[in-house]
């Protein structure tokens, strides 16, 4: 018994000491009676006791106020995250709407000029060899494309057709070195030449003689007299003209008119004049083109 009571003594005496303020209560009733010195003892070591297990009480309340406030908060933030990548991924869309719409407006709008009829087509493919420059478009034979074909941008001259199946057809780029055309220089009317240097960025200006008048910048069309292009197409600006002291041509490049690197809908001009083609058929086509993944 005494072991026992040894044990338990410090939790007996707090039982007692929390015990005795409200048994002093029970039993004084209504009256109002002033401490004494017992209730003063146990008042003074009671005090603190009850602080500490206040300040614990309104802690752990306050604590978990703030972790329910922080939950709150956090779903909050997590739902406004996702809100916000929601309406990027709208902005994303509607600013590539808006860019396909605005370059399917310059297609419409080049195609009302035309006089022959002209079919619209997307790039889908790119051939992956260095030495054939040609992309894929999605229209074929049974849209009413052929060979040697001109294809065109609302910017000017890609190239022409080069391979045509049932439901598809490979381009033939002019940077290709492969590809001829006959141009003229816009400002002076001077016909020359322009062949395809294997470089998307500069094609290359020939048969230009040397006494021509030849600025950097001028612009250079189609001529009409290789029997593929129409006169009047877009071909590229003049740029590092060399002037020999020899010789019967002058030297100079085209920085071409149109970004190959850069092409996703086409136009094919399905009315071209006769004439010589300018790749010849005996000339390869691209075993495999890569098609492009979105």
């Amino acid at each position: 018994m005494l072991a026992l009571l040894k044990r338990h003594l410090e939790p007996l005496l707090v039982l007692v000491l929390l015990a005795y303020p409200l048994i002093s209560l029970l039993g004084s009733g209504r009256r109002v009676r002033e401490p004494n010195v017992v209730d003063r003892v146990v008042l003074g070591v009671t005090a603190p006791l009850q602080r500490g297990l206040v300040s614990v009480i309104d802690g752990v309340g306050s604590a978990w106020e703030r972790y329910v406030s922080l939950r709150r908060v956090e779903r909050e933030n997590q739902a406004m995250r996702e809100e916000i990548s929601g309406l990027r991924k709208a902005v994303s869309g509607m600013a590539e709407a808006r860019s396909e719409n605005e370059r399917l407006r310059r297609l419409l709008n080049y195609t009302e000029t035309e006089a022959g009829p002209v079919v619209a087509a997307r790039v889908v493919g790119i051939n992956p060899d260095a030495n054939r420059l040609t992309v894929r478009i999605d229209r074929g034979e049974g849209d009413g494309l052929a060979r040697n074909m001109p294809v065109v941008t609302p910017d000017g001259v890609v190239g022409q057709l080069l391979r045509v199946t049932s439901g598809s057809a490979d381009v033939l780029l002019l940077a290709d070195p492969n590809s001829r055309l006959g141009v003229r220089v816009q400002r002076t009317r001077a016909r020359a030449g322009a062949a395809g240097t294997g470089d998307e960025r500069l094609l290359r200006l020939d048969y230009l003689a040397r006494a021509e008048d030849l600025e950097e910048g001028d612009a250079v069309v189609t001529s009409g007299t290789d029997g593929v292009y129409p006169p009047g197409l877009m071909v590229g600006r003049a740029t590092q003209v060399q002037r020999q002291g020899a010789g019967m041509f002058l030297g100079a490049n085209l920085l071409p008119a149109v970004d190959f690197s850069r092409l996703e809908e086409v136009l094919v001009l399905c009315a071209p004049k006769v004439g010589a083609a300018l790749v010849p058929r005996s000339a390869p086509v691209p075993a495999r083109v890569e098609e492009r993944r979105p």
